[in-house]
């Protein structure tokens, strides 16, 4: 399906650009390593919570070689907190052992080469291509990208590779790693996903939806009333 006719996503470009000129990638890093692992590991928690863990776990491991050799019931003891510290442990070795059977330890810098490891897929590959080599490959599509994306009119997709093909043919290349680094970062300030900041949001005159997730929650709330009814009603 195509993607929906948007006659402001300039607008919204420079909006958001006027309002997180600085937004960039959360998880604390100083290497394509460091942050590969850190974004494997954010899956079903927050960037917060993976910076807390990381510092004890790169000291332990600091490259793909340490950590190709760690045991895995040390390695969950370290990202416990993490959630789903068993599938992630599993998945940090198998990338970590394919790096430096497959790469000369070395994380790769192509999409069709990251994609191939365990516990890499494209949002995961988009991160660190983007922020740790400047490539910006696709788009990063996250569940902040996937809310704000389908609210303001830009994808009415719902599985993340289309929303990242609709986003991509609006959205000029050069500007496909900031708008996702921006497009989070409003995410997680201003248009949460229960209760939005419409009236403190910078990109509410480009927005279609304005006001409306508070809105449609309406009903929702009426359910409960006309069940006690019914039973008051017996």
């Amino acid at each position: 399906m195509a993607a929906p006719a948007t006659r402001n996503v300039a607008q919204l470009v420079r909006a958001l650009a006027d309002t997180w000129p600085e937004a960039t990638c959360e998880i604390d890093h100083i290497n394509a390593y460091q942050l590969l692992v850190g974004t494997i590991l954010a899956a079903q928690s927050t960037d917060k919570r993976i910076n807390m863990i990381t510092p004890a776990l790169f000291a332990k491991y600091p490259n793909p070689r340490a950590l190709a050799n760690a045991d895995q019931a040390e390695l969950e003891v370290l990202i416990h907190s993490s959630g789903f510290f068993r599938a992630k442990a599993k998945s940090l070795l198998g990338m970590a052992r394919a790096v430096v059977a497959n790469h000369n330890g070395e994380i790769p810098r192509t999409m069709a080469e990251l994609v191939k490891l365990p516990g890499v897929a494209r949002k995961t590959g988009n991160v660190v291509l983007g922020t740790a080599f400047g490539i910006a490959d696709g788009i990063v599509v996250d569940t902040h990208v996937t809310r704000l994306a389908f609210r303001l009119g830009l994808t009415k997709q719902t599985d993340a590779v289309k929303i990242e093909q609709d986003l991509c043919a609006q959205l000029p290349k050069s500007e496909w790693i900031s708008f996702a680094n921006r497009i989070i970062w409003h995410g997680r300030r201003v248009c949460h996903a229960h209760k939005p900041a419409c009236g403190e949001c910078t990109l509410a005159p480009h927005c279609p939806s304005v006001e409306m997730p508070t809105a449609a929650k309406a009903p929702a709330k009426a359910k409960p009333k006309a069940a006690a009814n019914k039973r008051k009603a017996r």
